[in-house]
C-alpha cells in the first residue's frame, strides 16, 4: 500500500465524545486508543468481574459491607457526570475536614473549575517555574523564540510535554540534577496553522528534538531553599528521537529486531512516549514508552501488529512516515522498526556519554513507567503498567543481586524473569495463616499470583518463542490468561512498607464488573493496594480496594478507604504516584476536566491509621493541563509537578491559556504561548 493511499488523522478541536479527555489529548498523546478497536480480542477475565464476588462475600462478613452495597448497585445503575455546578466549593471537600499535617502542613485547597487558567497552591504557599519549554540549557543556545523555532535550537533546549520527573540532590543537598521524560508534542498550539509541505516536513524536525528527555544541573545556596537550573551544566543532556539506544537481553539481536537501517538488531535510533518512570537504587533513572504506535503508519497485517497498532493504520500527526522510511512500517525493510519501541528506557543522569539503554527482558507494551524495590532475597523487582484499557499489571525480577558496584547494577535489568498479574476473589489468608478466613479488619479482598512469561531468561508461555515473549508481550500474556484491568497506569511500591499500588485512571468502556474492576462504565478511577505474601520476588499477592474515585456529591459508589466521603477532596482519574518521606500516598490526577468538571491537581491520600484515605487536594494545575510526575520533598519543604500540554485545546492563534509566563515581560519570557513547565511548590 503507498502512503498516498492511506487516510490521516485531522487534528480534532472538539470536545472527546466519552467526556474523558480532550479530543486533541486522545488524538496527540494515544492515537484515539479509547476511539479505537479493542487491542485485547481474548476472553481473558476483567477485574471487575472478580470485585463484585468479593464484595458480595465481605457485605456477608460484615466487612466494607457500604462498600459491597455500593459497588453492586453502580454496576447496574451506571455512572452520572458531575460539574462545578452539582458540587462547587460548597459541596465535598467544603471543609475536607483536618487540615493535613506531617513534615508539610497544608488546608486542602477547595476544587478548581476546569476551565481556570491558574495555577493553585495552598495559603501559605507559592510556587515558580524551575524550568520551562524552550529554556536553553547551553550558553551556545538561541534564547527560546516561539516565532523562530528550528530544529538544531530545540535540540538543546529543555523539550515538550513534560511527564515523569525526578529531582536528584547530590549529597551536599546544594546541587544536583533535574531528569524528565517529554511525551508528546501539541502542533497546534506550538505553531501556526499552514498545509506547507516543506513548512511541515521543518516543523517534524522540531518534534523529534521536542521529545525524548532532558536532564539538566540544578542548584541552590541552601537546603530548604527552591531550585534554579544550570545553564551549561556538566550533566546537561538532551535525549531526542534520533539519540542512538542499545537494545539488551534476550530479544536484541532477534530477527524481529532487526530492519535495514539496523541489520544488527541492536541499536534503535530514539525513544517515543515516554510517559512515566522511576529512579533505581542505583542512580539511573527508568522511562516508559508508552503511546509509540502513534508515530507509525502501520501495515496491521497480523495479529502481532493488530495488538498493538490499535488505530493507528492511519497517516500521523507528526506526518513523519512521509520523508523518513523507518517510520513507514508498510515498508517491507521497516516492518519491524515499531518492534523497536515499546519498552523500558534506562539511562545514567550522571554520565552525559553513557549510551541509554532498552530493556527487552521487561517486555514490551505501553509501558507507563517502573519502579524498582529491592526485594529479601536481594534480587530487584519493577512494576509495571501496561496503559491501554482492558490490559495487564506486570513484574520484573532480576536474574542477579544488588551488589556494591554500580557497573554491575547497571546490567541488573537485562536479565530476570517476567511476570504478568491474574487476580481473584478468593483470600490469601488460607496461605498466610491457615484460617481459611478473611482478616478481622478486612485486610484483603482478594488474592491473586504472578503467573511467569520468562523463566530462567527463556519463555515457559506454550507456542511462543523467548524473543516472541519479549517482543509480543502481550499476546503471551493474553495465552496465560492474564485478569483485564482499567487501565493500569503508574505502579509504585511504598518505599516504607513494601505494599504495592496501582492507579487505574478509567475504562469508560467497561460493561462487566470483577472484583479488582468494580465499577462498570468506570469513568472515575480506582486505587488498588497489593501486599505481596511470599516475599517482593515471590508470585502471591493479597490485594485490596483503595479508592474508587468520583465526586461522593454526585458517585455514590465513591469510596475512600472507609474514610467519611463529606471530609474528602473530589478525586477522578488517578494517573501519576508518589510516597513523601512518612511513607503517605500522592496522587496526580488526568481526566478530571472531562469526568467531574475540576482542573487536574495533585493530592495526598494518608495510608495509615485514622486518616487512611483522607484523600486531600495539594495543588490544581492551568486550563487543560494534566499534572504529571510528582516529586515529594517534604522534609525540604518542597514538591515538584510537571504540567503537561497547558491550553492544549486552543490554537497558536487563539491560545486558552498563557502558563506560566503570564503578563511577564522578562527577557525570554513569552506570554502569548503556553509553556509545558516543571514547577516547584515551597512555602511562601
Amino acid at each position: 500500500m503507498s502512503l498516498t493511499d492511506i487516510p490521516r488523522r485531522p487534528l480534532p478541536m472538539a470536545s472527546h465524545v466519552s467526556g474523558k479527555r480532550s479530543a486533541m489529548t486522545c488524538e496527540l498523546k494515544c492515537a484515539n486508543a479509547c476511539l479505537g478497536p479493542e487491542c485485547n480480542t481474548s476472553s481473558n477475565e476483567h477485574f471487575r468481574s472478580i470485585a463484585s464476588t468479593v464484595f458480595s462475600r465481605r457485605a456477608v462478613l460484615g466487612l466494607g459491607a457500604a462498600a459491597a452495597v455500593a459497588v453492586v448497585v453502580g454496576a447496574g445503575r451506571g455512572v452520572p457526570t458531575s460539574s462545578p455546578q452539582a458540587s462547587g466549593v460548597a459541596g465535598s471537600g467544603a471543609s475536607f475536614g483536618r487540615p493535613a499535617r506531617g513534615s508539610l502542613p497544608f488546608d486542602a485547597i477547595a476544587p478548581v473549575p476546569a476551565e481556570v487558567d491558574a495555577f493553585t497552591v495552598p495559603a501559605g504557599y507559592t510556587w515558580n517555574p524551575l524550568i520551562r519549554w524552550g529554556d536553553p540549557l547551553f550558553s551556545r543556545t538561541p534564547a527560546f523564540d516561539v516565532d523562530a523555532q528550528t530544529p538544531e535550537a530545540q535540540a538543546e533546549q529543555f523539550g515538550y510535554n513534560s511527564d515523569y520527573l525526578d529531582i536528584i540532590a547530590d549529597r551536599s543537598g546544594k546541587t544536583g540534577v533535574l531528569v524528565n521524560n517529554h511525551e508528546y508534542v501539541n502542533p497546534n498550539i506550538m505553531f501556526p496553522s499552514t498545509s506547507d509541505a516543506a513548512e511541515l516536513q521543518r516543523r517534524g524536525e522540531i518534534y523529534k528534538a521536542a521529545q525524548g528527555l532532558s536532564i539538566v544541573d540544578i542548584r541552590r545556596r541552601r537546603t530548604g531553599q527552591p531550585w534554579s537550573y544550570v545553564v551549561d551544566g556538566k550533566r546537561n543532556r538532551r535525549i531526542t528521537v534520533e539519540t542512538v539506544f542499545e537494545l539488551t537481553g534476550p530479544a536484541a539481536g532477534s530477527d524481529l529486531v532487526k530492519t535495514a537501517a539496523d541489520p544488527e538488531g541492536r541499536w534503535v535510533h530514539g525513544t517515543l512516549g515516554n510517559c512515566a518512570g522511576g529512579t533505581t537504587p542505583w542512580g539511573t533513572v527508568l522511562s516508559g514508552e508508552e503511546n509509540f504506535n502513534g508515530y507509525f503508519a502501520w501495515a496491521a497485517d497480523t495479529p502481532q501488529q493488530k495488538r498493538y497498532s490499535g488505530s493507528s493504520t492511519t497517516l500521523t500527526s507528526t506526518g513523519w512516515e512521509t520523508y523518513d522510511p523507518r517510520f513507514n512500517a508498510h515498508d517491507p525493510e521497516y516492518v519491524n522498526e515499531p518492534n523497536r519501541f515499546g519498552y523500558i528506557v534506562e539511562i545514567d543522569p550522571q554520565d552525559p556519554t553513557s549510551t541509554p539503554r532498552k530493556h527487552t527482558a521487561m517486555g514490551r507494551f505501553k509501558h507507563e513507567g517502573a519502579n524498582v524495590r529491592v526485594a529479601e532475597d536481594g534480587r530487584v523487582v519493577a512494576y509495571m503498567g501496561d496503559d491501554e484499557r482492558n490490559d495487564y499489571l506486570y513484574k520484573f525480577v532480576s536474574k542477579n543481586r544488588i551488589s556494591g558496584s554500580r557497573k554491575k547494577n547497571l546490567r541488573l535489568l537485562s536479565e530476570g524473569d517476567l511476570y504478568v498479574a491474574k487476580f481473584s476473589g478468593d483470600s490469601p489468608v488460607a496461605e498466610i495463616t491457615g484460617t481459611g478466613a478473611l482478616p478481622s479488619d478486612g485486610a484483603f479482598d482478594g488474592s491473586g499470583r504472578w503467573i511467569p512469561l520468562t523463566k530462567g531468561g527463556r519463555s515457559v508461555v506454550p507456542g511462543f518463542s523467548t524473543e516472541e515473549v519479549l517482543v509480543y508481550t502481550r499476546l503471551a500474556a493474553d495465552a496465560v490468561g492474564a485478569t483485564k484491568m482499567d487501565r493500569p497506569e503508574d505502579v509504585e511500591p511504598s518505599p516504607v512498607t513494601g505494599k504495592v499500588y496501582v492507579a487505574l485512571t478509567n475504562n469508560s468502556n467497561r460493561k462487566t464488573v470483577d472484583e479488582t474492576n468494580p465499577v462498570a462504565g468506570n469513568r472515575y478511577g480506582h486505587v488498588l493496594e497489593i501486599t505481596e505474601t511470599a516475599g517482593q520476588s515471590g508470585t502471591t499477592f493479597g490485594w485490596s480496594i483503595l479508592l474508587l474515585c468520583g465526586d461522593p456529591n454526585t458517585f455514590e459508589n465513591a469510596y475512600f478507604a472507609g474514610f467519611p466521603k463529606d471530609k474528602v477532596s473530589p478525586i477522578s482519574c488517578p494517573d501519576n504516584l508518589a510516597f513523601d518521606s512518612e511513607g503517605e500516598l500522592w496522587i496526580s490526577t488526568d481526566g478530571q476536566p472531562g469526568t467531574i468538571g475540576y482542573g487536574d491537581g495533585l493530592f495526598k491520600v494518608p495510608l495509615n491509621g485514622a486518616e487512611r484515605g483522607h484523600v486531600q487536594q495539594f495543588l490544581s494545575v492551568p486550563r487543560d493541563a494534566e499534572t504529571c510526575g510528582p516529586v515529594i520533598h517534604d522534609k525540604d519543604g518542597l514538591v515538584f509537578v510537571a504540567v503537561q500540554h497547558p491550553g492544549e485545546d486552543g490554537t497558536f492563534e487563539a491560545p486558552r491559556s498563557l502558563f506560566p509566563d503570564y503578563g511577564s515581560t522578562a527577557p525570554g519570557d513569552v506570554a502569548t504561548a503556553p509553556r509545558p513547565s516543571v514547577v516547584q511548590v515551597h512555602r511562601a
